[in-house]
């Protein structure tokens, strides 16, 4: 508890008052349950804790609106805390080893968070598909995204991809190749936490076999996957042709800054849906990301 309240101390300056209500199209309330957050105690309430888990485990995803000015992120502070309390969620993990469990997510040309390298989201350009670390042996299974600032420019637009219909549109020889363990995951520099440790080795897909929801868990960062066989980069190949092709396209969803505007908060699943950002053109546009629950990869729980 002591450690997530000094990492807020470390978050920087004050973001803009609280504003509007996020705008909606059928796809995005169809696939993106919406819960109204009137007062931060409702992080302290069982049947709001209820939802927003059931939620989670069932879709995935969820968008929740703040009904409040909350620049220090207090309510998402507590309500991860209580998620662990009531429904033993793991806590935080940290970023890096310079960095504690919040990390602002806004362009910065010249000021660092961690180890003196620039990491992808402190940059304006765009950020192709990916899950969150996926270097980690133990990735975060939930991220958050609060929106402080949205891009007033019109870019920062953040799309999202369901695992198990991404899926269905790969063949069998490359779900068989993906899910198995030929695969070497680079750990980006400001990422490091230990000296030494600089990759993993693994799988990339693991499919839950009895079909329930949240069957197919996925880790997938381009940039930093070395396919270690012929067929493994064949099968990272098509991944990627779907991903980037037209294939995929009517299963992606954009959420613009009007779908999230400032007061939102955006948690999802990491293994379960992939995510990505096109680029960002104002300047002062500035989220803040929260990763807890780190599991083994492929694991499925009870």
């Amino acid at each position: 508890m002591q450690r997530l309240l000094r990492s807020l101390h470390t978050i920087g300056p004050k973001a803009a008052s609280h504003c509007s209500r996020p705008i909606r199209d059928h796809k995005i309330s169809s696939l993106v349950p919406l819960i109204d957050v009137g007062t931060v105690d409702l992080a302290f309430q069982t049947s709001h804790l209820r939802a927003v888990h059931d939620t989670l485990e069932a879709k995935g995803v969820i968008q929740l609106q703040l009904g409040f000015p909350d620049e220090d992120s207090n309510y998402l502070q507590k309500l991860i805390l209580n998620l662990h309390k009531e429904h033993r969620h793991g806590l935080p993990i940290t970023h890096s080893a310079e960095r504690g469990w919040f990390w602002d997510v806004r362009p910065s040309p010249d000021s660092f968070q961690s180890h003196g390298h620039q990491a992808r989201s402190e940059t304006m350009h765009r950020f192709d598909w990916h899950t969150d670390c996926s270097y980690e042996k133990c990735p975060p299974r939930y991220f958050a995204l609060q929106v402080l600032q949205p891009d007033r420019c019109g870019g920062g637009t953040l799309s999202v991809l369901n695992v198990d219909r991404l899926l269905t549109l790969l063949s069998p020889f490359a779900r068989k190749w993906l899910s198995s363990p030929n695969f070497q995951i680079n750990v980006p520099p400001e990422f490091i936490k230990e000296a030494g440790t600089n990759h993993i080795k693994g799988n990339l897909l693991a499919v839950k076999s009895d079909g329930q929801h949240g069957g197919s868990q996925l880790r997938l960062r381009e940039d930093i996957t070395v396919p270690l066989t012929g067929n493994a980069a064949k099968a990272l190949d098509e991944l990627k042709s779907i991903l980037f092709g037209k294939l995929a396209e009517s299963e992606i969803l954009h959420m613009n800054p009007e779908s999230l505007p400032q007061g939102s908060i955006i948690i999802m699943d990491n293994q379960r849906w992939l995510h990505s950002r096109n680029e960002v053109k104002d300047p002062n546009r500035h989220l803040r990301r929260v990763r807890w629950d780190a599991v083994e990869f492929g694991y499925v729980g009870l």
